[in-house]
């Protein structure tokens, strides 16, 4: 007991063992068994935020804290390319119309874009807040998080600032649907959104996105956007061939944008832009939604068809209320195996590292040393259970850059 009247120092934790790992997947072949890199019998070692060490448990070094895995099994946290988690309203209704066979139109839009701007933004951040630790509970720790509800230069800015405070991948998704007020002249509209909307947006965004699709944006349309979005600094994103086939998919690869995302109807031509982008070492990642055809009805996606010509394919949940209500990572593994043709290894690849790919970036997706500490513990021997057991609760704890964010081990 200290009677001097001063604090006892704590010793600061600067490092952390995770032991007993039953099966660690670093995402590097070169580190471990198999497409996942597969260490049996691991520990890792966690520093300053960092991947320090991973390997063999017998070989790890001293740390200050050790935090016992007990047999259990770590893997990457996911990364989630593609949301939609600002907004405001609900859109059960139209979920249940479709249950019962009116088809899936991206003119649902609307409804949700009428009550985001009606809402506040405290409103829209405590719903976007909410989300956000729903999904980090199930395991992602980095999520894309798309404008697009708001159709106005000021909602839409006000959606990216509400995103800035949540994540650091944000996307200005102004030519999302044309808004009501613009009936009829979709042309001014693309004006709006390359002019004053994309000035106010461009300083809270990293990326840009436009939705080239019949009842959205034409091939023409789209590509202005995206071209606007380049000369202010914002990186290509796009979504195609949803509901049908289009120029989705060569536009995005012919930008150089980092992912395609939806890819449902590809033609062969398609599948072999996609991986001739991946062969040439700046692929356009085919990011592939099966939550939303599972929640529309709509066709699958060919994974198959995708990652045997070579191209770079991710999931993500495309979490939003109209298309696809669910923040689960999990889910879409597994619908990746039972619908896509996807081996639950290649799944899980995609939704981790893959989705990094489709975020162009290096620090997250994988757990080899110098890989942000972003990873989870499964209940589970290994990561086969994520599509062994679906619909099953299986994350026991989640760390985002070494932090205890979810769970406990």
């Amino acid at each position: 007991m200290n009677t001097s009247g001063s604090q006892t120092p704590v010793p600061a934790v600067s490092s952390v063992l995770v032991d007993d790992i039953a099966v660690l997947v670093t995402n590097d072949p070169g580190l471990g068994d198999g497409v996942l890199g597969e260490v049996p019998d691991a520990a890792l070692v966690v520093e300053n935020g960092r991947v320090a060490w991973c390997g063999p448990r017998t070989q790890a070094p001293a740390a200050d804290v050790r935090v016992d895995a007990a047999g259990r099994c770590v893997v990457p946290g996911f990364v989630d390319s593609h949301s939609h988690i600002v907004f405001a309203g609900d859109r059960s209704r139209e979920f249940t119309a479709r249950m019962s066979g009116r088809p899936y139109e991206a003119g649902g839009i609307r409804t949700t874009v009428a009550a985001t701007r009606a809402a506040s933004e405290t409103e829209l951040l405590g719903n976007a807040t909410r989300l956000l630790r729903e999904a980090r509970a199930q395991g992602t720790t980095t999520l894309e998080v798309k404008s697009g509800y708001g159709l106005s230069a000021a909602d839409e800015e006000r959606a990216l600032r509400v995103a800035s405070r949540l994540t650091e991948e944000r996307t200005f998704l102004g030519a999302h649907v044309v808004p009501p007020e613009y009936d009829g002249d979709p042309g001014g509209y693309v004006d709006l959104v390359t002019g004053a909307m994309l000035d106010a947006c461009a300083p809270h965004a990293r990326w840009i996105d436009v939705f080239c699709e019949r009842g959205a944006f034409d091939e023409e349309q789209a590509r202005r956007v995206l071209e606007a979005g380049r000369r202010r600094g914002l990186a290509p994103r796009v979504h195609g061939n949803q509901l049908g086939p289009g120029p989705g998919v060569r536009l995005a690869v012919e930008a150089g944008a980092a992912s395609v995302d939806h890819c449902t109807h590809l033609t062969a031509d398609d599948v072999a832009a996609l991986a001739d982008s991946a062969a040439e070492g700046r692929a356009t990642v085919a990011t592939l939604l099966p939550g939303v055809d599972f929640s529309t009805r709509q066709p699958y996606p060919d994974a198959r068809a995708l990652l045997d010509a070579g191209a770079r394919v991710a999931l993500a949940s495309d979490c939003n209320p109209g298309s696809c209500f669910s923040s689960s990572m999990a889910l879409c593994i597994a619908l990746a195996v039972r619908e896509m043709g996807m081996s639950p290894e290649e799944a899980l690849r995609a939704a981790t590292a893959g989705g990094a790919a489709a975020l162009r970036r290096d620090d997250v997706g994988h757990l080899a040393a110098g890989a942000r500490a972003d990873m989870v513990l499964l209940e589970a021997p290994n990561p086969l259970y994520l599509a062994y057991r679906p619909g099953v609760p299986q994350v026991a704890a989640v760390w985002k850059d070494g932090e205890l964010v979810a769970g406990r081990p």
